[in-house]
């Protein structure tokens, strides 16, 4: 059953894949936290193509990072979601932000993808690809 125009089940599954988002989203920033990086921003739009899910810092190079959460059992893994139209969106997202916040660090920048993997039970499985696109 679907029900349109804001209500029932289309609703619920929106707000339920919002909230697996969220919390994918969450556990990257504290992984990256954890391995040194700082948290420059988060969820930054440049109100014509997208977002990027986490700004950060490692040393000098800004890292904006895409985040693709999915439960166990899905059909696709989540570090399969970055298709070359993906990455090239992040590139042009990634040239925005920079633009929009004073130019690029000395160490350039790098496209990173965290995959989180919602297991039945147990603690996330993560993964982080450095420099995908």
């Amino acid at each position: 059953m679907t029900v349109g125009a804001g209500g029932g089940a289309d609703m619920n599954t929106h707000q339920a894949r919002n909230a697996l988002g969220r919390y994918g989203e969450n556990v990257a920033a504290r992984r990256l936290t954890a391995a040194g990086m700082t948290i420059l921003q988060r969820n930054w739009r440049d109100g014509r193509s997208g977002e990027i899910d986490i700004v950060a810092r490692d040393g000098d190079v800004l890292v904006v990072c895409e985040v693709k959460t999915r439960r166990g059992g899905s059909f696709e893994h989540p570090m399969a979601a970055v298709t070359p139209q993906k990455a090239q969106r992040l590139r042009d997202l990634a040239e925005r932000w920079i633009q929009a916040h004073g130019g690029a660090p000395p160490g350039g920048v790098r496209i990173d993808l965290i995959g989180v993997l919602l297991p039945q039970r147990g603690a996330p499985a993560v993964q982080h690809a450095r420099g995908v696109a």
